[in-house]
């Protein structure tokens, strides 16, 4: 079994060295190869650097959608599965051993994983909170993404019209396919993906609390209707 991992990646110098050595050093069978690709997004810093130590292929996607950016790395593999993570995230040890066991299944559609923030506080246990509760009731998750790419194509990626919130649009598209011929969505609790707290670091443990109080700030920028708070939470956060 292949499997590719795509990593959009906006100077992300600091972070991606560890999300990348914890693709590389996972626990897998004999028999699962792992490519990387990392997709460079507007960097001036030494990410590409970085990433070539790792043994990932560079590709480049410039623009200010996230929904293009991972397009542009999932276009790039050659592989049946695919698994999406951002720079800023790494993997527990068991991660792709998880996905292949489940990948091994005649009904299996793909899915998401446990997602834990590196550190915590009363802020950003509301603010995930805010998050985690309604996916939970949904059935979906955030953070890390594992697919086949014939479905990804059938459901047409990420949707480029969202420029926030476009991997839990994927995901519920995915699933809405995979009803159709019986497969199921899987979300592996038995390893997790730990995320970095470096927005909380530059905006403060509430910032997450803040922006969900103002859900129509929010849905204009999911359509791209907000540059500058797009661009002001998202997409030129000081690394």
């Amino acid at each position: 079994m292949k499997v590719s991992v795509v990593v959009p990646a906006h100077n992300e110098e600091k972070y991606i060295g560890r999300c990348l050595k914890s693709i590389r050093t996972q626990l897998i069978p004999s028999d699962l190869q792992v490519d990387i690709i990392v997709v460079l997004n507007r960097c001036t810093d030494k990410t590409q650097e970085v990433a070539e130590i790792y043994g990932a292929k560079v590709v480049n996607n410039d623009s200010k959608n996230l929904s293009a950016i991972r397009n542009t790395g999932v276009s790039h593999a050659k592989t049946e599965w695919v698994v999406t993570i951002d720079a800023d995230s790494w993997m527990s040890d068991g991660v792709l051993a998880e996905i292949y066991r489940h990948a091994k299944r005649s009904n299996v559609l793909g899915g998401g994983i446990r997602i834990k923030p590196e550190r915590l506080s009363p802020g950003i246990a509301v603010g995930y909170s805010m998050m985690i509760v309604p996916a939970f009731f949904l059935g979906l998750s955030f953070g890390m993404y594992w697919f086949k790419k014939s479905d990804f194509d059938a459901i047409g990626g990420f949707d480029e019209k969202r420029h926030i919130a476009e991997d839990v649009d994927f995901m519920r598209r995915l699933k809405s396919h995979g009803r159709k011929s019986g497969r199921q969505h899987t979300i592996i609790t038995s390893e997790s993906v730990i995320t970095s707290c470096r927005k909380f670091d530059e905006f403060g443990d509430w910032h997450f609390v803040r922006i969900f109080a103002n859900p129509c700030q929010v849905r204009r920028a999911i359509l791209g209707k907000d540059r500058e708070y797009l661009d002001k939470n998202w997409y030129d956060v000081d690394r």
